[in-house]
């Protein structure tokens, strides 16, 4: 149940005033912001939906390549609304103690069953659960391939962007 303030119309524009308008146009916002936060701290902010119709084939990925299965559930608990995130094979290997060989391998599982779909930027990957598996968001963003996408990096790939900091700070305390 919400709770909106009707602001009512004028039939003549006249017999509002211009700050009595900033002021219903204020209250407006006010509402929305708190319709935000409402729906930030929903307990439902943090859920994924699998489809219980094709929930069977996790079953079979658990039998037949429990490995894949462990990153597909990495991928889930990161993807971002559009069911997509952005890392390197780095990320996998460190965050699920595996090697590249096995995550090559998962992934290769994952794509050939339709469990997730790979798509190249530059060279990084997209990762892309399949939408008829599990969804991140409501129903309207399936049609969509935007990737706002959580980018993660692991902490390796973080070490070498500080080395170039750090590098670019000691050749600014050098000149001083």
């Amino acid at each position: 149940m919400h709770n909106t303030t009707v602001v009512a119309e004028p039939k003549n524009l006249n017999e509002v005033s211009f700050e009595q308008r900033a002021r219903d146009l204020k209250a407006q916002e006010e509402q929305e912001q708190e319709e935000l936060k409402r729906q930030r701290k929903s307990p439902f902010s943090r859920f994924y939906q699998i489809n219980k119709d094709n929930s069977e084939y996790l079953r079979s990925c658990l039998k037949e390549n429990p490995k894949a299965l462990e990153l597909l559930f990495f991928v889930f608990d990161h993807m971002d609304k559009y069911n997509a995130v952005v890392c390197s094979y780095k990320v996998f290997q460190e965050a699920l103690g595996m090697s590249k060989a096995t995550i090559q391998r998962s992934v290769a599982y994952l794509k050939e069953h339709g469990f997730l779909y790979v798509y190249k930027t530059g060279t990084s990957n997209v990762y892309v659960a399949n939408k008829d598996l599990v969804w991140n968001s409501w129903g309207n963003n399936v049609e969509y391939c935007e990737f706002p996408a959580n980018i993660i990096l692991s902490a390796s790939e973080q070490e070498e962007r500080t080395k170039v900091r750090d590098k670019r700070v000691q050749t600014v305390q050098v000149k001083d």
